[in-house]
């Protein structure tokens, strides 16, 4: 039987929307290129491949972290990930890749070690504009580093790339939409708070919104996402000052109503951050304290840089606090407009094609 002499792509990704939507997107594009693309990833990881291309061959393999379990657990972990390596390399050596590309987390550690042992061309892309500790371990062992915020917090002698990170094909249709700045008329603001910690955007932001001025009040028209258990006393809340708001643990159409909002008020996850940038629209984010790292502060620094957002830490963060700067946007249309063009200056919408680029250059140092 003839051996397949297609280029492979071997994409490793941990099991988080973080690290998995930027590999689905690259993986998207190799595969409209002619290429073969398999995942590498562990059983977690496995659960969140469902959006990747049918053609996309899901290996799970054996990796762990020191992160969870207990002690005993603990001492396991260097024999699960020798074996992930191991089983990895034997892989690699059968149907050999010619390019490996890790976007981040434990899982990603096996088809790295193996790309490094076999000499295989290979890259990191980093989300979040503090490097995960797998990307950190890896970062000096690869041929590119591809950064998706800038800046991003590298290790020295670390050459990073802006690549940006890939956003859906529903935020790519809005890219740079037409933003009508604040006025007296019928205004939306969006709050997304994330899959983590928005209990304390259900806390802070009804009662911000209560203390505008009752002018203001009757032109807000709310879009709230909030935990399933804080629904009721979001709307109550809401509902007590006269407030039109829509409520929901989740929507489905965050990029509508991003690309018609006057103001977003978020969490900087790395792909709201993208999201935000990309679309052009004024923010104010709110970093979640508890990531690892802080990396959403670092993730909120370049935005907030070029006059796209207003950062307020978790430390500062108040209902008085937030509706001064809910109303430094809300009374300023030009202010306004001036942020909704910075972050559109931000904002790399050809994230996607910046990343088939560098793969398709290390492919090509191999031919």
């Amino acid at each position: 039987m003839a051996k397949d002499t297609t280029p492979l792509l071997l994409i490793a990704a941990g099991g988080t929307g973080g690290h998995m939507f930027p590999a689905q997107a690259l993986a998207e594009a190799m595969v409209r290129r002619g290429w073969r693309v398999k995942l590498s990833t562990d059983a977690r990881g496995a659960r969140y491949a469902g959006g990747f291309p049918h053609t996309v061959t899901v290996e799970q393999i054996a990796s762990a972290t020191f992160a969870r379990g207990g002690a005993l657990g603990k001492l396991g972990v260097p024999f699960k990930i020798a074996g992930g390596v191991a089983s990895a390399i034997r892989k690699n050596l059968s149907d050999k890749p010619t390019v490996v590309v890790g976007f981040g987390g434990y899982p990603t550690i096996p088809a790295l070690s193996s790309a490094v042992f076999l000499g295989i061309p290979r890259a990191i892309h980093e989300q979040n504009g503090i490097m995960g500790k797998v990307n950190r371990i890896f970062a000096k062992k690869v041929n590119r580093f591809a950064c998706g915020t800038w800046p991003t917090d590298l290790p020295e002698g670390v050459q990073g790339e802006h690549t940006g990170n890939p956003v859906r094909a529903s935020v790519l249709e809005r890219a740079g939409a037409a933003y009508i700045p604040p006025g007296d008329y019928p205004m939306s603001v969006l709050v997304i708070g994330g899959s983590q910690g928005a209990r304390i955007l259900s806390d802070t932001v009804p009662a911000a919104m209560a203390s505008l001025p009752e002018a203001a009040r009757a032109n807000l028209r709310v879009s709230h996402q909030a935990r399933p258990e804080d629904l009721d006393r979001v709307v109550a809340a809401y509902d007590a000052a006269g407030i039109s708001a829509e409520v929901e643990p989740f929507f489905n159409d965050v990029p509508r109503r991003l690309s018609e909002c006057q103001l977003v008020i978020s969490r900087a996850g790395a792909s709201s951050v993208a999201d935000i940038s990309v679309i052009g629209r004024p923010a104010i984010l709110i970093p979640y304290a508890a990531a690892a790292g802080d990396h959403q502060a670092a993730n909120a620094r370049g935005l907030a840089k070029t006059g796209g957002a207003i950062t307020i830490p978790e430390s500062q963060l108040s209902a008085e606090s937030l509706a001064d700067q809910i109303s430094l946007v809300l009374d300023n249309p030009e202010g306004a407009l001036q942020m909704s063009r910075a972050a559109l200056s931000y904002g790399v919408p050809d994230a996607t094609e910046r990343l088939v680029a560098l793969v398709e250059d290390l492919a090509g140092k191999t031919q």
